[in-house]
């Protein structure tokens, strides 16, 4: 059976209404075929916390997120084999967090999840498999802005992940708050088989600091463009 939940601001799930222009979304799920849409709109929004989040278990699972605003917040654990995801992310100050099979359940084996966002001082902590041995996992981030951090481990097989960054100021002095205009940090673990693991970051704007880490069987990329002053990258590559 299919089963479809469509969320837009305050339809469809269990949902609390905290102050006059914010909503909190908190979903517990599970069966196949999910095909799940939440949009939101304004500033201290939540889908999911740290406590109490948004958890969905289940194969074959489509789940996307379009939020607008700051100081919004997105946790969320996927428990399952095969999930596709498109996260549109817009405004300031926003954490938004994902556990792909978190403790069992299926182990993430394909995923596909697009993260686009425009906006400073932004968090994202995206993992994939985790310890699970995921099979192919294909993450993309397009992010505008200046202050925007990004934490990605994948565990698996075959893991390929693209980082475009733009932070809109060539020098680190700059950058907004006089920050780092960008922090990136890539874990990527499993068996690189002859598809193997890749990474092709772009980046653009001055003052950030990029860690990539790969480990696996013969076949690790990085590709990597940076266009901008005072970065600081470093690259550990195993196999």
């Amino acid at each position: 059976m299919r089963s479809a939940v469509k969320l837009f601001a305050i339809l469809g799930v269990v949902l609390f209404t905290t102050m006059a222009f914010a909503n909190d979304i908190y979903i517990t799920q599970s069966g196949d075929s999910l095909d799940l849409d939440i949009t939101q709109d304004g500033q201290d929004n939540v889908i999911g916390t740290s406590t109490t989040g948004v958890s969905l278990t289940g194969d074959d699972m489509t789940f996307a997120i379009t939020q607008t605003g700051s100081y919004n917040t997105i946790a969320a654990t996927i428990k399952g084999a095969t999930y596709t995801g498109t996260w549109s992310i817009t405004g300031d100050s926003n954490d938004i967090a994902l556990l792909c099979s978190s403790t069992t359940t299926g182990s993430c084996d394909t995923v596909t999840l697009n993260v686009t966002a425009t906006g400073d001082d932004n968090d994202f902590t995206i993992n994939i498999g985790e310890t699970s041995d995921a099979e192919s996992a294909t993450v993309a981030f397009t992010v505008t802005g200046d202050n925007n951090i990004i934490n990605s481990s994948l565990d698996g097989t075959n893991a390929n992940i693209t980082v475009a960054l733009d932070n809109s100021a060539s020098l680190s002095t700059n950058s907004a708050n006089g920050d780092e205009g960008v922090a990136v940090t890539l874990d990527i673990d499993g068996d690189g088989d002859s598809a193997g693991h890749t990474v092709d970051l772009d980046i653009t704007g001055g003052g950030g600091t990029v860690d990539v880490t790969q480990s696996g069987i013969y076949d690790n990329t990085v590709d990597l463009t940076i266009s901008g002053d005072d970065f600081d990258v470093d690259i550990t590559q195993s196999d």
